[in-house]
C-alpha cells in the first residue's frame, strides 16, 4: 500500500505529513483492517453454501434455514464479542496490544476452517473468527478516533476512507475465494482467507508504534483481585457453555436466537451501567441517551442489510442469472458488488461532508435516511419477483445492492464516528462496542428472518421487511430535534 501525503498546519501551526489529508498513522490502520476484512469477507462469502451444499458439492449439507441461521449467529458473534475486546482493551491490555492480538487469533480461526474436516473445523475456525473480529473491530475504531480532537471536521472523512480501505478488502476476498473454491475446493478457499489475515499482521507490526501513545496504555487498568475474579467467572462462563451443547439445549437451530437475545440484554446491561456510572458527567449521561433510538435504527437496519450474507447469497444462487458469456460466476462474486460501490462512492461521501462542514446534516438524519434507503432497496427486489430459477437479471441485483451501498454510506461510517463522539472519557472504547452490539442483535436478526424467505413467495418477504425500515426511519426523522439536543453540541 503507498502512503498519499499532504502538508497540513496542526493545530499548533506546525506542519505534519497527512494521509489523504488526514493523520499519517490512519494508513497503517486502514492496512491492517483492509486485509482483515480480505480475510472475513473472503470466508463469509463462501460459508453459507459450504454449509447448505451436499457433500458432493464439497459442502456439508446442512438444512438450508440452519445453515442461514449458523451465518447469522456468527456474524451477530461477531460483533457482540466486540464488547470482550472492548473491556480487555480498557481494562487489561490497552487497544493498541487487544487489536494486535485478535489480529492473530482471527488468522488462527481460518487457518482451524481450512485445515480440520466437516462441523468441528465449522464450529472452532468460527469461534475464533468471531472472537478475534469482535477485538480487532472495536478497538481498530477506537484507534481511528484517537487520531481526532472531538470537534476535528476532517473526522467524518477519516472515518469514510478508514471504511473504503475495509471495502477493498470485502472486494478482493470474494473474489478470489470464490474463484479457488470453485476451482480447488472449499477448504482451499479458507486456507487464502487465513494467508490474507496474516499479511494483514505483517503490515501492521511494521508500524504498530507510531500510533498516539494513550494507545499503548491501560486507561482503567484492573486490579490484580479483580483479574482473579473476572478469570475464574469466564472459566465458569465456559463450563456452562459446553455442559448446554452437551445436554443439546444449545444448538445449530437455535444459536441465532441464542445470539439475538444476548446481544439484546448486553446492549440493555451495557447502556445500565455507563448510564449509573458515577464517573461520567452530565452531558456525558444525556449524549448516551441521545443513542438509544440511533441504536434502535441502526439494529433495523442492520437486520436488513446484513442478509446479504443469507437471503441474498441464496437468491444469487437459485434465482440469479449468473452466466457471464457462457461462463457461470462463482456465487461469491456477488458479495463484491458491493464493495466496488463503496470504493466508488466512499470518497464522494467523504469529500461531500468534508466540502459541507457544520452545514451537513445531523447525524440523527444521516441515521434516519439510512434506515429508510435500505428499506427502499428491499422493495426494489418486489420487480424481479414470480421468475424462474436463476431468472433474476444480474443488473437488476447491481441495482439493488447500489440502494445498499447508499444507505451503509449513510449510517455505518457515520455510526462508527457518532459512538467516538458521543463516548464518555471512562467509557470510549465500550461505547464503540454499543454500536457494535446493534450490529450484532441486526445480523442475528438477519439470520432468524431469511428462515421466512420463500424464493416462490417473495413480494411479502420484501415488501414488509421494506415497509418496517423506512416507517422507523421516519419516526426518528421526526424525533431529530429532541435527539439533537440531548446530544449537547455534538453534530
Amino acid at each position: 500500500m503507498t502512503e498519499t501525503s499532504t502538508t497540513r498546519l496542526d493545530p499548533a501551526g506546525q506542519s505534519e505529513k497527512t494521509f489523504f489529508g488526514q493523520p499519517r498513522v490512519l494508513a497503517n490502520l486502514f492496512g491492517v483492517e483492509m486485509w482483515e476484512r480480505f480475510s472475513f469477507y473472503g470466508m463469509q462469502g463462501i460459508l453459507l453454501i459450504y454449509l447448505y451444499y451436499s457433500a458432493a458439492e464439497g459442502g456439508l449439507g446442512v438444512d438450508k434455514a440452519v445453515a442461514s441461521g449458523i451465518v447469522g449467529a456468527y456474524g451477530g458473534g461477531v460483533y457482540l464479542s466486540t464488547i470482550l475486546g472492548a473491556w480487555l482493551a480498557d481494562r487489561v491490555m490497552g487497544a493498541e496490544r487487544t487489536l494486535f492480538s485478535s489480529a492473530i487469533v482471527v488468522m488462527a480461526g481460518h487457518i482451524a476452517l481450512s485445515l480440520i474436516p466437516g462441523l468441528p473445523g465449522v464450529g472452532v475456525g468460527l469461534i475464533l473468527v468471531a472472537l478475534g473480529s469482535g477485538g480487532l473491530k472495536a478497538t481498530a475504531t477506537s484507534l481511528v478516533g484517537s487520531l481526532y480532537a472531538e470537534d476535528d471536521d476532517r473526522r467524518d472523512a477519516g472515518f469514510s476512507i478508514f471504511y473504503m480501505g475495509i471495502n477493498l478488502g470485502a472486494l478482493v476476498g470474494p473474489l478470489l475465494t470464490g474463484l479457488l473454491q470453485k476451482e480447488w475446493g472449499f477448504h482451499v478457499g479458507f486456507g487464502l482467507a487465513a494467508v490474507g489475515m496474516a499479511l494483514g499482521l505483517l503490515q501492521y507490526s511494521l508500524g504498530r508504534k507510531r500510533l498516539p501513545e494513550e494507545t499503548h496504555h491501560v486507561p482503567n487498568p484492573l486490579h490484580t483481585r479483580g483479574r482473579i475474579g473476572y478469570g475464574v467467572a469466564a472459566v465458569g462462563v465456559v463450563g456452562l457453555i459446553v455442559t448446554l451443547v452437551a445436554i443439546d439445549v444449545i444448538t445449530a437451530a437455535r444459536l441465532a436466537d441464542i445470539v439475538v437475545w444476548t446481544s439484546a440484554a448486553a446492549a440493555v446491561v451495557y447502556f445500565v451501567v455507563i448510564l449509573s456510572s458515577k464517573d461520567i458527567t452530565g452531558v456525558e449521561r444525556r449524549r448516551v441517551l441521545a443513542f438509544i433510538p440511533m441504536f434502535i435504527a441502526s439494529a433495523v437496519f442492520w437486520s436488513l442489510y446484513q442478509q446479504q450474507f443469507t437471503v441474498v447469497t441464496i437468491y444469487s444462487d437459485e434465482r440469479l442469472n449468473r452466466d457471464l458469456f457462457g461462463w457461470e460466476m462463482p456465487v461469491s462474486w456477488v458479495q463484491s458488488i458491493n464493495p466496488i460501490f463503496i470504493i466508488v462512492l466512499a470518497g464522494v461521501f467523504a469529500a461531500m461532508w468534508t466540502k459541507l462542514g457544520d452545514r451537513q446534516p445531523s447525524t440523527p438524519v444521516k441515521f434516519a435516511l439510512g434506515t429508510m434507503s435500505i428499506g427502499v432497496s428491499f422493495l426494489l427486489f418486489i420487480p424481479m419477483a414470480g421468475g424462474g430459477q436463476n431468472s433474476a437479471p444480474l443488473l437488476g441485483l447491481v441495482g439493488v445492492l447500489l440502494f445498499f451501498t447508499i444507505s451503509e454510506l449513510l449510517l455505518s461510517p457515520v455510526g462508527l464516528s457518532l459512538s467516538t463522539k458521543l463516548a464518555p472519557r471512562k467509557f470510549h472504547t465500550q461505547m464503540v462496542a454499543l454500536f457494535f452490539l446493534s450490529i450484532a442483535l441486526g445480523t442475528a436478526m438477519s439470520g432468524l428472518l431469511s428462515g421466512y424467505y420463500d424464493p416462490n413467495s417473495e413480494v411479502p418477504y420484501f415488501g414488509v421487511l421494506g415497509a418496517v425500515a423506512i416507517a422507523v426511519g421516519v419516526v426518528l426523522l421526526l424525533v431529530t430535534k429532541p435527539i439533537r439536543r440531548l446530544m449537547g453540541g455534538v453534530h
